[in-house]
């Protein structure tokens, strides 16, 4: 069942080489930015001091915030942990001061606003650390785009692997770029949306490649072109109901969720922008460009051999 049913055919492909000339442009910007600025990582990859108070009222965490803002800390993670009364918080590292002596001027600061806090605990989070766990995300990250071609390859054919990893790639380096270029705090959290970007990325490529093959099998005289404008198009009320729906859950998390979880549904709302475009113009024109073909996906059947049929192996 279509709930948005589109009767004729969209010619997605007549526009592929200006759409991917924006792409390659995008993707250029975004590595420069990289290079050139580099992301601003959270203290779980830099290291710092991790802090637990406790109040005996619920916490007011935009209080908290201004007071944390008010010794010169930007953007600094605070959110309840465990109860409304429990805060975590992770406060970067300063030059000239320990871990200590940080949890200290903390802690005299928020008792100057409530005299009900008390101290839970403090950590510090060693650079080590940090190191440890962005080898351990990219290590991750590329696992997943391994796996990823490993299955579409054998799923499908290689130029359709090549043309999907191409587009998460793509989906991946701007998403970063975003990141370098605005300096947003680049955290495990962001890292955890990247990666389920790239399942959400293929899982389009996925199902636009699966009706390119139905296509293939039922329309014999179509050219590849037409084929895959055919089949991007038979997919347009999935794709308008699923990310549709989907977005409005990450736009309310990016809007109502708070600063805990603003970057992690802002990585994922230009994530998912990103992988709907570059399934249907970037995986799919990659794809047509490689020449993918009927007979790479529909592979001719043979007769039994009859030695007295003259035409014995002649395929059908």
């Amino acid at each position: 069942m279509e709930i948005f049913p589109v009767k004729k055919d969209i010619p997605f492909m007549r526009h592929a080489v200006l759409l991917n000339v924006i792409s390659t442009t995008l993707f250029v910007l975004a590595v420069f930015f990289l290079v050139t600025r580099g992301l601003n990582f959270s203290v779980e990859f830099t290291g710092g001091t991790v802090i637990e108070v406790s109040y005996e009222q619920s916490a007011d965490l935009p209080a908290i915030r201004q007071v944390i803002s008010n010794l010169g800390y930007a953007d600094v993670p605070i959110q309840n942990f465990g109860t409304s009364r429990d805060v975590l918080m992770r406060l970067p590292l300063v030059e000239g001061q320990t871990s200590g002596q940080q949890s200290e001027i903390v802690l005299a600061a928020l008792r100057a606003q409530d005299a009900s806090v008390e101290l839970r605990r403090t950590e510090f989070v060693g650079p080590q650390v940090g190191r440890e766990m962005a080898e351990d995300g990219l290590k991750a990250l590329a696992f997943v785009i391994l796996g990823i071609m490993v299955y579409l390859a054998f799923r499908f054919e290689w130029k359709f692997s090549v043309a999907a990893i191409v587009a998460i790639l793509h989906d991946v380096v701007i998403i970063l770029g975003f990141f370098a270029f605005f300096q947003w705090e680049f955290s495990l959290a962001v890292l955890a949306a990247i990666l389920a970007v790239l399942g959400y990325s293929v899982n389009e490529s996925v199902v636009i490649f699966d009706r390119i093959r139905e296509t293939f099998r039922k329309q014999r005289k179509m050219t590849p072109r037409d084929v895959i404008d055919h089949a991007i198009t038979r997919t347009m009320s999935r794709t308008i109901i699923t990310h549709g729906s989907t977005e409005v859950m990450v736009i309310s998390m990016l809007l109502f969720g708070g600063p805990t979880l603003f970057y992690f549904a802002l990585a994922l709302t230009i994530g998912i922008l990103f992988g709907i475009y570059s399934s249907i113009f970037v995986s799919s024109s990659i794809a047509m460009w490689l020449g993918v073909k009927r007979e790479d996906l529909v592979k001719p059947t043979k007769k039994v051999e009859d030695p007295d049929d003259p035409n014995a192996g002649a395929s059908v």
